[in-house]
């Protein structure tokens, strides 16, 4: 449970990559709420474990795969009705030298953080344009990275994706504001995940774990609540743009 809960009553909720951190942390927001909540992610044990203890459901799918969307966006309509909020928050972080880097990393990025974010938003447009030609509010939420921003040693590559996803939101913005669709970047700083436990380079590890432990991350559920906080706001007001980030990361 969140410490604070905003009205999303009477929302349909959609959360990518909610099988652990901010996105299962947002699912708990949101819920917290009064938001119906459908939890996207391929690890199946998990998000049906989370669907338990929310009251949500569980959509396995894995948001590089278009089909895989599409058939997740069916099961969500059929089993919780057409949804008006979607967290595209599924992203993959991975870090070394570029001389040195394993391409496989960076396609694994890009498919997840770029082309992931598309699958996402294709699948689920129709559901928000319609949601906001009703009157209701409509939210496309783009978890994007500080990166977007700051490049960092060794992650030029997961820098270059988050800030396409920036570059994304803001031409979605274009396109879908004037009809009534919120679409936003929420990019947080360093946060408690397991962003990064997959990355081959032993030293991009070494490093990541070295600048958690000098600035502290902040616990997913503060992202969480940014979000649903947004996602709270009049249907007349867009909060654009939100960069959270630890208050030591300044």
């Amino acid at each position: 449970m969140t410490e604070n809960s905003y009205n999303l009553t009477g929302r349909v909720a959609v959360v990518t990559g909610a099988s652990s951190g901010i996105g299962a942390a947002t699912a708990r927001a949101l819920a917290a709420g009064g938001a119906r909540v459908a939890l996207l992610a391929r690890r199946v044990d998990r998000i049906e474990a989370l669907a338990k203890e929310i009251d949500g459901i569980a959509v396995p799918a894995d948001v590089t795969g278009a089909a895989s969307l599409a058939r997740a966006a069916a099961t969500v309509r059929a089993e919780l009705g057409r949804p008006d909020l979607v967290v595209a928050n599924a992203g993959v972080m991975n870090g070394a030298p570029f001389a040195t880097a394993e391409p496989a990393e960076w396609s694994a990025m890009v498919d997840t953080n770029v082309t992931g974010l598309l699958n996402t938003g294709k699948a689920f447009v129709d559901d928000l344009v319609a949601a906001a030609a009703d009157g209701r509010a409509a939210d496309l939420v783009h978890v994007g990275s500080i990166a977007s921003h700051e490049v960092f040693p060794g992650y030029a590559v997961y820098s270059a994706t988050k800030a396409g996803v920036a570059a994304l939101t803001r031409g979605l913005r274009l396109e879908l504001g004037p009809r009534g669709v919120r679409v936003r970047a929420v990019e947080p700083g360093i946060t408690e995940s397991e962003l990064g436990e997959t990355m081959l380079d032993a030293e991009g590890r070494a490093t990541l774990e070295d600048i958690r432990q000098q600035v502290g991350p902040i616990p997913a559920s503060d992202v969480a609540e940014v979000i649903a906080w947004s996602a709270a706001a009049p249907a007349r007001l867009n909060v654009a743009q939100l960069i959270v980030l630890p208050t030591a990361q300044g």
